[in-house]
């Protein structure tokens, strides 16, 4: 027994042997209890998510196997025990970092499915889905670059040159600074979009004079989706610099209006029954803003504005397109003298000759 426990082949191979078990066991564990997890409901941690964990979880433990002394003696890679501790340093950086991204998309997951952006009321889906699409790209960026960071960081040689180099980073940086600063005030524009929010997705907006919805937020630019399926790309700083319109900001429902430019002698009363018996006969109302009203009275005409309210802004449009219809309709039909019309005015002839010859008189 002791010329066993005193064979430093035999104790190289237990020792390889043990830890092997013991990352084995360890690993089993951690995936039985992620399994565990995704089954329960009260967790509510999706199957698809626990699948995308194994692959790291695997390599991460098979990096820490890799780096024990024992297994390398068993194999005979003593010499190359410096690239193998290098390379296991690498892997295990490259599997943490990709845990920590795996873990990222199954929070914004499991936040964003209790929110659904296709209600009509959505403001608050809107906002939240917002706010995690443009901070999980921050947070994506400033992982990956601290994982290059750490990775480069573990060669000495490399970190020497770091150190060197850090007396000059402060003139190295205003130059940097300068010449990327479009670029940084772009990125800074888009966390105020995410914190802010003057906008976020699916809020109908007008941006230079296209009425569209805001399909894609990222940290550089926006994407709107215009009405006639075009696409207008805007530089995120545009919305931090200049005016826009934003139909949705505080809440979906919006006013419509339409204007009808009548003659004087067409009944207002009338008119107003005509539009309440529209609105009451369609779902695209919501039943809150029914109005008529004169709103200006020209020489040859009279302007009149109805002003109703629908859930949203694309409803809002369709509303307005069938009562303007719909009134123009009644008026055809019912009160054709009311439609706008130029009158023209000949005296008679003898009248005219008449006025002459007094004039002529005088």
């Amino acid at each position: 027994m002791d010329k066993f426990l005193n064979n430093s082949e035999i104790q190289t191979t237990v020792y390889a042997l043990g830890s092997f078990l013991l990352l084995s066991i360890l690993y089993i564990i951690t995936t039985y209890a992620l399994r565990k997890l995704g089954a329960n409901p009260k967790y509510l941690i999706p199957k698809d998510s626990i699948k995308k964990v194994g692959v790291p979880l695997f390599l991460l433990f098979f990096a820490f196997w890799i780096r024990s002394q024992s297994l390398q003696t068993i194999l005979g890679v003593e010499d190359f025990s410096f690239v193998i501790r290098k390379t296991s340093t690498l892997l295990i950086i490259g599997c943490i970092t990709w845990l920590i991204l795996v873990a990222l998309k199954v929070t914004k997951k499991l936040v964003i499915q209790n929110y659904d952006v296709q209600a009509t009321d959505n403001l608050k889906a809107r906002k939240i889905y917002t706010q995690f699409n443009i901070l999980e790209r921050i947070f994506i960026v400033l992982v990956v670059l601290l994982a290059i960071a750490a990775a480069l960081m573990s060669f000495e040689s490399i970190r020497e040159v770091g150190i060197s180099l850090f007396a000059s980073a402060g003139v190295a940086g205003i130059i940097v600074g300068f010449s990327a600063q479009k670029m940084i005030g772009t990125i800074l524009a888009g966390i105020q979009i995410a914190i802010t929010q003057p906008i976020k997705i699916d809020d109908v907006v007008i941006v230079e004079g296209e009425w569209g919805r805001i399909e894609e937020i990222t940290l550089t630019y926006v994407v709107i989706a215009i009405w006639d399926k075009r696409r207008l790309i805007v530089p995120t700083p545009y919305f931090i610099e200049k005016p826009f319109q934003n139909w949705t900001k505080s809440s979906a429902d919006i006013m419509g209006t339409v204007f009808i430019h009548t003659d004087y002698h067409v009944p207002f009363d009338k008119l107003r029954e005509e539009l309440t018996r529209i609105l009451e006969g369609t779902d695209l109302w919501d039943g809150k803003v029914n109005v008529l009203q004169v709103t200006d009275a020209k020489e040859r005409s009279v302007e009149i504005r109805a002003l109703m309210s629908a859930s949203d802004s694309p409803t809002a449009w369709d509303l307005r397109v069938l009562v303007r219809e719909k009134l123009i309709t009644y008026l055809q039909e019912n009160y054709p003298e009311s439609l706008p019309h130029t009158r023209l005015y000949i005296k008679n002839m003898d009248e005219a000759k008449d006025g002459k010859e007094e004039k002529s008189k005088k």
